[in-house]
């Protein structure tokens, strides 16, 4: 696996980007180490959404990829691509950046009280969701593999923490 670098792109809890840095190199493998640099989302909003574009955002990230490594870039922003109402997430296939928003993550966005334990569950399962693609994996069938395509919060809460063994083969490829 390569190094992994973590952005916070906007304002982030920065306890998220440590949870992160702590799970991330045993999930996944690799170094992985918080950046000092930020993103700011703001140029990516688009007034009308009332959301943030999602693939504007990723190619800044990609700009700080360096020698390999992956770029992950953690945001607490509602995130689109003008073909779905939301994403919880985009990467770069093959590439080396990958985004996702931890604001549909948590339990208070669908009105319920505050869950932290699912909410930091949910943020790795979307870290390493979308860090698969940069890995060059596609959307899974198998139902318990983190890279199954969540199109709710529901399904995320379904699908594993970790890659399934077909999906891990071919990561290490």
């Amino acid at each position: 696996m390569p190094n992994l670098q973590l952005v916070a792109v906007g304002r982030v809890e920065p306890a998220i980007l440590d949870y992160l840095a702590l799970v991330l190199p045993e999930s996944a493998g690799g170094r992985c180490t918080l950046s000092r640099q930020a993103i700011d989302p703001r140029e990516a909003f688009d007034p009308a959404r009332q959301q943030f574009h999602s693939t504007r955002i990723l190619t800044r990230l990609a700009d700080l990829a360096r020698n390999g490594e992956r770029v992950v870039g953690v945001a607490d922003v509602d995130l689109f691509v003008p073909i779905f109402t939301f994403v919880f997430g985009e990467a770069q296939l093959g590439g080396a950046a990958a985004l996702f928003s931890a604001t549909r993550l948590r339990q208070e966005f669908y009105g319920l009280p505050a869950d932290e334990v699912l909410f930091y569950e949910r943020c790795e399962k979307e870290a390493l969701h979308e860090l698969g693609h940069t890995l060059g994996l596609v959307h899974c069938p198998i139902h318990a593999c983190v890279m199954h395509f969540a199109n709710s919060i529901e399904e995320v809460d379904l699908r594993g923490a970790a890659w399934c063994p077909e999906c891990d083969a071919k990561r290490s490829l």
